[in-house]
C-alpha cells in the first residue's frame, strides 16, 4: 500500500474511532488488511502531526494537530502560558511541568519549531525533559521559556 493512502485511512481510522495507541492502530490496520510496522506507524504519526488529547468524553486518543492562522511561534507562546506550570533547567535538559495531558501537544510545537537550543524532547502526561546540545543553549531556552511562563502568571 502507498505511503499516502495509508495515511489517509489511519486519518479515517482515528477520526472514527477512539484509539489511543500504536498497538491498537497496527490492529486496526491490520484488520482492514494493510500490513505495517511499527516503525513506519510511529513515522506516520510523527508526520501527520498526530498527538494524544482527550476527547469531549475525556477519553485519551489520538487526534491530528491541525494548524491555524497564528504562527507556530505564537502557538508555543499561548500553549506555554496556558500549560506550563514550571520550567527547570538540569545540565543540558529542560523540565517543563503541564498540566495533565498536555506534555505531548507541547512537546509536538516545541519539536515542530526547530529550534537550534532543542536536539529533541521526550514526553509524558504531564512532564516534558527537552535536551539541548549544550548547557549554553539549554540556558538560553531556559530563559525564553521561562519569560513566557511569567507573562502568565
Amino acid at each position: 500500500m502507498k505511503k499516502g493512502d495509508r495515511q489517509a485511512r489511519i486519518e479515517q481510522i482515528i477520526n472514527q474511532q477512539v484509539i489511543s495507541t500504536q498497538e491498537d492502530l497496527l490492529a486496526t490496520l491490520k484488520q482492514d488488511g494493510i500490513d505495517a510496522t511499527q516503525a513506519t506507524i510511529s513515522r506516520d504519526i510523527r508526520e501527520m502531526q498526530i498527538v494524544k488529547a482527550r476527547d469531549v468524553n475525556g477519553e485519551l486518543r489520538y487526534t491530528i494537530f491541525h494548524d491555524d492562522e497564528r504562527t507556530q511561534t505564537q502557538k508555543l507562546k499561548d500553549k506555554l502560558r496556558e500549560v506550563a506550570l514550571s520550567i527547570t533547567q538540569v545540565q543540558m535538559l529542560n523540565v517543563i511541568k503541564t498540566l495533565p495531558s498536555n506534555g505531548n501537544l507541547l512537546a509536538a510545537l516545541i519539536d515542530d519549531l526547530g529550534y537550534p537550543e532543542v536536539v529533541g524532547t521526550l514526553a509524558g502526561h504531564d512532564t516534558i525533559v527537552i535536551i539541548s546540545p549544550s548547557e549554553e543553549l539549554a540556558a538560553e531556552l531556559n530563559e525564553r521559556f521561562a519569560q513566557h511562563l511569567a507573562t502568565a502568571r
